[in-house]
């Protein structure tokens, strides 16, 4: 099991707000992983609102279907629908394998609490296939401005001390302006090494752009996730630099639908994210 063998740092520090952060490569390292399983104790640093961070819990799901999967076939799409707010503390999920083809493999996830369903994963890993066609996205365009997006305690969420933050584009939250487009330089507060979890962590960070056209704190949550990953070479960038692009495609009723390109320190186009979220206000 890939997770289990790979030797990852261990990482704790206190920040400002004065609260233990651990994390996610301190998390897995003390995970307790079984074949087709994984539990991790998840504290309130991770917390978005009453629920953990849609990012965190997508690792959990990953690292449980990553034991039923050969190391070398990288991820390549993973589909998540949240279905009820998972407390801090022990989350554990339970992975099976759908279906596995010569390149291919199907692997459902869910995470359980004693019997109660609060999300479900489908991901799809896959070996690389020869092929004539490769279409690259363009590389991230240089940034336009550098606004410091900080953690506040009982303002942003507690998640966010994981990660430093800048907008360089568009509107934060609760802006009271109109954006349909919001661009976020990240960096997870994380020794790593870099894995395909890291990333789900890292693509899930950006808000709804929805939220900037708020006057006040209002809540937003996603009801599903899908990532697509567009190349398996990503083990050679830091966990700092990275660049997210989100734009809200739609919006009606309370619900809205969000793109995103996630793109390395480099520029290099490695994830597309798509998300339906409700906002509320």
């Amino acid at each position: 099991m890939p997770l289990a063998s790979t030797r990852l740092h261990r990482y704790r520090a206190r920040f400002a707000c004065g609260v233990r952060c651990v994390n996610l490569s301190d998390l897995l390292a003390a995970a307790d992983i079984g074949e087709g399983s994984a539990s991790m104790s998840i504290g309130d640093d991770w917390l978005q609102g009453r629920s953990l961070f849609g990012g965190i819990q997508a690792a959990v799901g990953w690292c449980a279907m990553r034991t039923l999967v050969p190391p070398a076939m990288p991820l390549r799409t993973l589909q998540m629908t949240f279905i009820e707010p998972v407390a801090a503390g022990t989350v554990s999920a339970k992975a099976r394998v759908l279906r596995a083809g010569k390149n291919t493999v199907h692997v459902e996830a869910r995470l359980d609490d004693g019997g109660k369903l609060q999300a479900t994963l489908i991901a799809v890993f896959g070996s690389a296939r020869a092929s004539v066609v490769r279409h690259d996205l363009p590389a991230a365009a240089a940034k336009a401005f550098d606004k410091p997006f900080r953690y506040t305690p009982g303002v942003t969420p507690s998640f966010m001390q994981q990660f430093d933050i800048s907008l360089i584009d568009g509107a934060p939250p609760f802006a009271n302006a109109q954006a349909t487009r919001a661009s976020y330089e990240l960096s997870l507060r994380d020794p790593g090494p870099i894995t395909e979890g890291h990333l789900l962590v890292i693509a899930d960070f950006v808000p709804p752009v929805a939220l900037s056209w708020m006057s006040k704190p209002s809540p937003g949550s996603s009801l599903t996730w899908m990532f697509e990953m567009l190349t398996e070479d990503f083990a050679k960038y830091p966990l700092a630099g990275w660049r997210a692009d989100a734009q809200m495609i739609a919006a009606r009723d309370g619900y809205t639908s969000q793109s995103t390109t996630l793109s390395a320190p480099d520029g290099t186009a490695i994830a597309l994210s798509r998300q339906s979220m409700v906002v509320f206000g």
